[in-house]
Parts: structure tokens; sequence; C-alpha cells
């Protein structure tokens, strides 16, 4: 069998392998769409639930949900964008880069729901935050700080070395080297991290179970040290331990579709973020 022949072959497993991704999540898709379109209406996106979470709708979850991911993209991308700086253009490769690498791979690794016990314990007790919006954002916050953290190093990373020693050469100091060359240049790729720690974020439930997530609050938060109810800690009690889960059953689906919805639309956001950064980066 020739080299052609070879990669013909694999160039097919791989097409069949992509088609089959593509199926899977299509099906999802219209799944989750054909058991949730008949529930979404105006009133059940701006009303709040009602007769045991089986009538009424879900705009407590939905406010809840954004301010779940904003604020803890707020407490985690400023923290590992800048540690991902430190790491790749300060620390060089010592033993506390690596360590540092190891300890941020071995915490991206931890069970989301040992971030929600610890958030618990730091923020909801030790600090004093109680249940809240403020102490559920910090705790999402550290689950998606490694995500940050390493996506920001490698989109560095991949910065040739020929642009930061003539920008040097030149007479550029480092910090302005890394604020005019090389961050702008990695920010498109950076945006990506931040695509797929939105992703997280929105449908995480163990965290937000144990620091903020309210079973019924019929009512939007005064402050950000008040409980919210979430899209999916709502999907989940109404889907297993609501009044009636039957009678429930088609607002769950709608509820996971408009959570869908919201991750799609989060992320076609920073997807038109990162083209902004990326023709901006080109055109100068």
């Amino acid at each position: 069998m020739n080299k052609k022949v070879k990669q013909k072959i694999a160039f097919l497993v791989f097409r069949i392998l992509s088609l089959l991704v593509a199926g899977i999540l299509f099906w999802i898709l219209s799944f989750i769409i054909y058991r949730g379109i008949s529930v979404i209406s105006w009133e059940f996106l701006s009303s709040v639930p009602t007769d045991g979470m089986t009538g009424g709708g879900i705009y407590p979850a939905i406010i809840g949900t954004l301010y779940l991911i904003i604020g803890s993209i707020i407490f985690a991308f400023p923290i590992g964008l800048m540690s991902g700086i430190y790491i790749n253009e300060y620390a060089g490769n010592g033993l506390i880069v690596k360590f540092i690498r190891v300890m941020t791979n071995n915490l991206g690794s931890i069970p989301s729901i040992v971030f929600g016990l610890f958030g618990m314990a730091l923020f909801v007790n030790t600090f004093g935050f109680g249940d809240s919006i403020i102490a559920g954002s910090f705790t999402l916050g550290l689950l998606i700080l490694p995500l940050i953290i390493r996506t920001t190093e490698e989109a560095l990373k991949a910065i040739p070395n020929s642009y930061r020693t003539g920008s040097l050469a030149l007479g550029a100091s480092k910090l302005q080297t890394i604020a005019r060359v090389t961050l702008p240049m990695a920010f498109p790729n950076i945006i990506t991290g931040l695509i797929l720690a939105i992703g997280r974020v929105s449908g995480e439930t163990a965290p937000i179970l144990f620091t903020v997530a309210a079973y019924f609050l019929p009512k939007l938060p005064k402050s950000i040290f008040d409980q919210v109810m979430a899209l999916p800690y709502h999907l989940y009690v109404i889907a297993t331990s609501g009044t009636d889960v039957e009678a429930a059953r088609p607002v769950a689906y709608g509820t996971a579709l408009v959570l869908i919805f919201i991750v799609l639309l989060m992320n076609l956001s920073a997807t038109a973020l990162r083209r902004y950064f990326g023709k901006k980066v080109k055109t100068n």
C-alpha cells in the first residue's frame, strides 16, 4: 500500500469521525429543540415560576445565570491573563514555573463539586458572604482560572521571539513590548480560552449548588450578597426533584433550550470579539 492510498484512508477516517461528531451534536440539539420549543414564549422568558415550578417562566434563572457568568469572568479573566503573562514572559523555565504548571494542570482536573465544597468553606463560611452571587462568582472563577492561564500561556508561546527582540532592539521596554506587540497578537487566541470558560461556567451545577443557587426564588437579586436562581440548577431541580416531575418535563426541556441559546449567544459574541482583534492585528 503506497503513501497516497494510506493518506486517502486516513483522510476518509477523519472525515467520517468529524461527520459522526457533527451528527451527534445535531441529534442532541434537534431533540432539545423538538421537546422544548413548544413552551418557549415571551411569558416563559419574562415571568417568574409558579405552581411549584410547573408553570410560569424562568426569568429569575436567566438573570441569575447571566450574573454568575459575568461575575466569574470579571474575577477570573484578569487574574488568568496576568498569570499567563508572568509564566511565559517573566518567570523563565525554572523549578518555580514547572511547579506552577503542574499545580495549574492539577487544578484544572479537579472535579467541579470539590470547587463547590471549597467555595462553601472559604467564601460562604470563612469570609461570611453566605449563599450569594459573589460567593458563586468567585467559586466559578476559580473553576475556570486554570483554563484561562493555560490558554494565555500557549497563545503567548505561539508568538515568534523575533517580534520581541525586534521591539526591544527599537528601544521599547519589556512591558511596552508585551502591551503593544505580543499581547495584541496573542489576544485572538486568548479569547478562545474565554469562550471555553464561558461554556463551562454556564452549565456547572455542583459549584453553585453549595454557594449561591436557590431552589425557588421568584424574584430578582438586589445586591451581590443575595441568592439567585440559575438555569443549570433549576433544570436539575425540575427534572429530578420538583413537586411534579412529569408536569414539569416540558419546562425542563424549555429551560435546557434557553440555556443552550445563552451559551451560543455568549460564544458568538466572544467569537466576534476574537475576529475583531484578529483583523486589528493584521491591519497593524
